[in-house]
């Protein structure tokens, strides 16, 4: 690689083309990590920018992408949104950037929110050496608005009466290690005994931040930072235990 920077990157998932940019350090072969959005969010996520940065500055790569039906990847968003969905467009971008040559091994996986929840459902059927989620969800009934009689939002009222949406990752957690937890306990969308159900099952390391007064969004930057230097810590200190 000629020096630090991002490239923009398309890839196939399940027959769509997905668009996605890899945040690329200036070191040869450097392990990678791939960030999955939530529910209504898309690449351009600022936690997910920053963390890319950071991590590129750490000589980690990561891959943000916007899964199907979001941002500029294919798919009607109702039609194709389920958990299922965006965690095989998370295995796909795996398998992709693992055949770049100019990469090295995969390190690890990001997730917020519903992202997180696609993070934890890949991370509990295939070896994720390091996790890090915020705010993820471990059943769908126990999100705000879950209910779609209820829900004010019409995107969210199809999927739910689609059952798209409809999960509980609550039995997979004895099978994910090595994760690092970041919840609001003021969260107004995914209550925060979420996290610690995920940090009460999960097997070691495990490590729960707790941000006081935090919500859903991260909107405090005093939490952001901690964010940011916390995660890329986890990451760099995985990425040691395996070189």
């Amino acid at each position: 690689m000629s020096g630090s920077g991002s490239v923009e990157i398309f890839f196939q998932s399940d027959g769509m083309q997905l668009r996605g940019v890899l945040h690329e350090p200036n070191r040869p072969a450097p392990p990678f990590i791939v960030g999955s959005h939530g529910l209504f969010s898309d690449a351009a996520s600022p936690k997910q920018v920053r963390l890319g940065e950071t991590l590129s500055e750490k000589g980690i790569a990561y891959f943000r992408f916007d899964h199907r039906g979001c941002g500029k990847s294919d798919g009607d968003f109702v039609k194709v949104t389920s958990l299922e969905g965006r965690a095989s467009d998370i295995l796909n971008a795996i398998e992709m950037l693992n055949a770049r040559k100019d990469l090295g091994p995969f390190l690890g996986l990001f997730g917020s929110s519903m992202g997180g929840a696609a993070s934890l459902w890949v991370a509990s059927r295939r070896a994720v050496p390091a996790l890090v989620t915020v705010a993820a969800p471990l059943r769908s009934r126990e999100i705000k608005g879950s209910d779609p009689d209820s829900n004010p939002d019409s995107l969210t009222r199809a999927l739910l009466k689609r059952n798209s949406l409809h999960f509980d990752l609550s039995h997979n957690l004895p099978r994910i290690r090595n994760i690092l937890l970041f919840h609001g306990d003021a969260d107004e969308t995914v209550p925060f005994s979420n996290a610690l159900e995920i940090r009460e099952k999960a097997e070691n390391p495990k490590r729960l931040i707790r941000f006081e007064a935090g919500d859903h969004r991260m909107s405090n930057p005093v939490h952001q930072a901690i964010f940011i230097q916390e995660a890329t810590e986890w990451f760099v200190q995985t990425a040691g235990s395996l070189s």
